[in-house]
């Protein structure tokens, strides 16, 4: 029952205010009773003097109480609640008002009738009471002096045993039961409104935990939020429900990576299964036939069977170096080596790289470079192997008698490169995909082509340029890729 948050603060709510109630309570009656004496005190403090002027004698040393039995008996008529004492000068009871045996002290402090004779002490002052051991009362007590020598007191307890105790007091007040009455109900009417508003005010918290509950019961898949535009949070709970649709939009996200990754890994396993199960059968092959027909075979077979071998290592050793070449880009751990240097020349170098292998595939190689193009900024070596694969991949897609041109031009800010060949052509269904690592044209001519991984390697590293590698193509006219990199002025 006590798990929810709103059961707590309704608890400690109750607690306080039930803490404070009965701390206000008492203080009420407390304050209530002390004034109750002050106004006595305060209204009867000159009693003892006009009894002392009126009615006291004194001969000589000695105060005559003759007259004091009437005297008491008296003012005990006229007001029950006052009690008369005669005091020596040293506190001790001459003569009291009340039946003998009910006193039960002999001697009053005169501290406190000394702070109340002063000129004006803090009311209530509280004497002793001689009808009880430990108590103390309101008192007017006033000195009996003659020719200056003080005598005693008139020690007048102002207090009646009708209001001895606090809870006394509470019982035969009329207002005070229905001020206490009103002070309870005040109360309560405050508890129950605190409780309302701790409920208004805890509804988000129910609703953010609700959803939190959800969140997780439904596999960090779905929060149940709308996407809203951002708001200023108006408190602590909005920046709550703020940093949470966050998190949870965080987790979405890192959950899609996570599949979009494990399906990927998947479909690297099967692609890298596949492309290096062909190459080793047909190499495991080659040479299991040279072991076992080494005498038999001819020298120029010998020599074919080797020539077939050593291209599907070749093929294997390209196959790992683009896996490895790919998981360093992926992961961030390849590090650019920015440097100035002139693109134009490096175009060239591409290109009488691929010079010999375009003449044996009677393909035409051309360079349209601007005489004026300006030196660029970024990795020099990474750059190559851009242009190394976007070569080799129009050189493996055009067919013999077409042309690839390299064309390099300049805004004055940017330098664009330009691949483009006259060769089959790319789909246009087809074109979102080839970029994705192990994408093979579905048809029979290119199958033989490659792992897929050279279009993928280069599109990662012209974005770690900050740029982007885009592709334009018509079926069967030709394809063109486009990269730009920040021209760097010389000083």
């Amino acid at each position: 029952m006590l798990r929810s948050l709103y059961a707590k603060l309704a608890l400690a709510l109750f607690v306080l205010f039930a803490l404070v109630g009965a701390t206000f309570f008492i203080a009420s009656l407390y304050s209530a009773y002390m004034y109750q004496q002050e106004v006595a005190q305060r209204l009867n403090r000159d009693l003892a003097m006009y009894i002392v002027n009126e009615h006291v004698k004194v001969q000589g040393d000695t105060i005559d109480t003759s007259n004091l039995g009437d005297l008491f008996h008296t003012v005990m008529v006229i007001n029950p609640s006052l009690e008369l004492y005669l005091l020596n000068d040293k506190g001790e009871i001459l003569a009291y008002s009340d039946e003998i045996g009910e006193v039960k002290r002999q001697q009053v402090s005169l501290d406190a009738i000394n702070t109340l004779l002063q000129g004006d002490p803090v009311m209530p002052v509280m004497g002793d009471d001689p009808k009880s051991v430990d108590g103390k009362k309101v008192f007017s007590t006033f000195p009996i002096e003659n020719n200056g020598k003080r005598l005693g007191y008139i020690y007048a307890v102002l207090g009646s045993e009708r209001f001895d105790h606090i809870s006394q007091m509470l019982q035969q007040s009329y207002i005070m039961r229905i001020s206490v009455g009103a002070i309870m109900l005040a109360l309560v009417f405050a508890l129950f409104g605190g409780l309302f508003l701790f409920f208004l005010m805890t509804r988000r918290l129910r609703r953010l935990s609700q959803s939190m509950q959800q969140f997780q019961q439904q596999g960090f898949e779905q929060t149940g939020f709308t996407d809203t535009p951002p708001q200023p949070p108006r408190d602590e709970i909005d920046t709550m429900t703020d940093a949470f649709q966050h998190m949870a939009r965080q987790i979405q996200q890192q959950l899609t990576r996570l599949k979009e990754t494990d399906a990927l890994r998947r479909e690297l396993v099967a692609n890298v299964s596949h492309d290096l199960r062909t190459p080793l059968a047909s190499l495991k092959g080659y040479i299991e036939t040279l072991l076992l027909k080494d005498d038999s075979l001819s020298a120029e077979q010998r020599q074919q069977y080797l020539q077939i071998a050593f291209n599907n290592a070749e093929r294997l050793n390209k196959l790992v170096s683009e896996l490895f070449e790919l998981a360093k880009l992926d992961a961030g751990e390849l590090k650019l080596h920015k440097e100035t240097f002139s693109l134009a020349e490096l175009t060239h170098d591409v290109i009488q790289k691929f010079e010999l292998r375009a003449q044996q595939l009677n393909i035409q190689l051309e360079v349209d470079i601007d005489a004026d193009v300006p030196y660029v900024e970024a990795d020099i070596g990474l750059i190559e192997r851009v242009l190394d694969n976007l070569v080799d991949n129009a050189l493996k897609n055009t067919p013999e008698g077409g042309a690839i041109r390299l064309t390099l031009d300049s805004d004055g800010q940017l330098v664009t490169v330009q691949v483009a060949d006259t060769g089959r052509g790319i789909a246009e269904d087809e074109l979102p995909h080839i970029f994705q690592r192990f994408y093979k044209k579905p048809d029979s001519e290119a199958a033989h082509s490659g792992a897929g991984l050279g279009l993928a390697i280069a599109q990662r590293i012209v974005e770690l340029h900050g740029s982007e590698l885009s592709v334009n193509s018509v079926l069967h006219q030709g394809t063109r890729f486009d990269f730009a990199l920040p021209v760097q002025h010389l000083p």
